[in-house]
């Protein structure tokens, strides 16, 4: 009997590996092939306007003196990228509960709230960016416009100017756009909470809020982790709202912005694969030590 369940599991997992290696081939041909690509660029000379001409140089644009990581505008653009990710990951994760909260409970209007709240994340980045740009703008902005008619501020503040604000400016777009998703995500698995739990809870007279900390919260913790490990995919490898908001500004300048700059304004194909590699890297490394560390976490409870 033993023998006969073996040989049907391995039958099962050849046909399972039989019909996900068209898939993989694909993603091998479309992600592997460039990542290898770039690996190669990253250890030669390659510059944009004489590819012909590339040497094979080792690591020296990762660790030679004028290498990636003796670079201080790369170990600048780490940290803004990482200040990025943390702080509006966070604030979109509290937000996105909040309002996915607010949304599961019953209304009328529920259905027409959820579909208004989700315009901000349909509303393509670099729209919502400009749009934001526009209207922070210090001279003909609306928001200064408002503010100031509100006696809240005395004179037009430069929301992408200046360096107090530039950052906060860039995080708070982005949590204006994101946190629909987090919400969205956050709805779904309040859908599937036993409403049993919350029946007993209320016979028992148990306080909403401990019934938050006690039921909610540990019910939905699963599909919270696994919102915030998506958005903080997204949240470190940001380009397109930085970009089109400050340019090429070194206050705010993340990763993927270091790389385009490498790449595309300076043609240094070798020094910016190099920074794409360690990009590739460093995500790997948190969003791993970030599922390791939640996985342990889960069974210990």
């Amino acid at each position: 009997m033993n023998e006969t369940t073996s040989m049907i599991e391995r039958a099962r997992r050849r046909q399972a590996w039989l019909l996900v290696a068209p898939t993989l081939s694909v993603l091998v041909a479309i992600a592997g092939w460039p990542l290898a690509r770039t690996l190669w660029f990253s250890l030669t000379n390659a510059q944009l306007s004489d590819l012909s001409n590339t040497r094979f140089i080792g690591l020296a644009n990762y660790w030679g003196r004028h290498g990636v990581l003796r670079d201080h505008a790369w170990w600048r653009s780490v940290g803004n990228t990482l200040e990025f990710a943390v702080v509006s990951v966070l604030l979109e994760t509290v937000l996105g509960l909040g309002m996915a909260l607010l949304l599961n409970h019953p209304s009328r209007a529920r259905a027409v709230l959820r579909a208004a709240v989700l315009v901000p994340w349909a509303i393509p980045t670099v729209v919502s960016a400009k749009m934001w740009a526009w209207m922070l703008n210090d001279q003909f902005g609306v928001v200064n416009n408002l503010l100031m008619a509100a006696r809240l501020i005395h004179q037009p503040l430069a929301f992408t100017a200046d360096p107090s604000l530039t950052f906060s400016t860039i995080i708070m777009v982005d949590v204006w756009k994101t946190t629909p998703f987090m919400a969205l995500l956050m709805l779904a698995a309040l859908q599937v909470v036993p409403g049993d739990c919350y029946e007993a809870a209320r016979v028992d007279g148990v306080p909403r809020w401990r019934v938050f900390l006690r039921i909610t919260l540990p019910l939905i913790r699963p599909a919270v982790m696994v919102a915030m490990i998506f958005r903080a995919l997204d949240a470190l490898r940001v380009f397109d709202l930085i970009y089109v908001m400050t340019s090429n500004s070194h206050l705010t300048q993340s990763m993927s912005v270091y790389v385009r700059e490498q790449l595309i304004d300076f043609q240094q194909v070798g020094h910016g694969s190099a920074a794409a590699i360690l990009l590739v890297l460093i995500i790997m490394l948190i969003t791993g030590t970030w599922v390791a560390f939640n996985r342990n976490r889960m069974e210990g409870v």
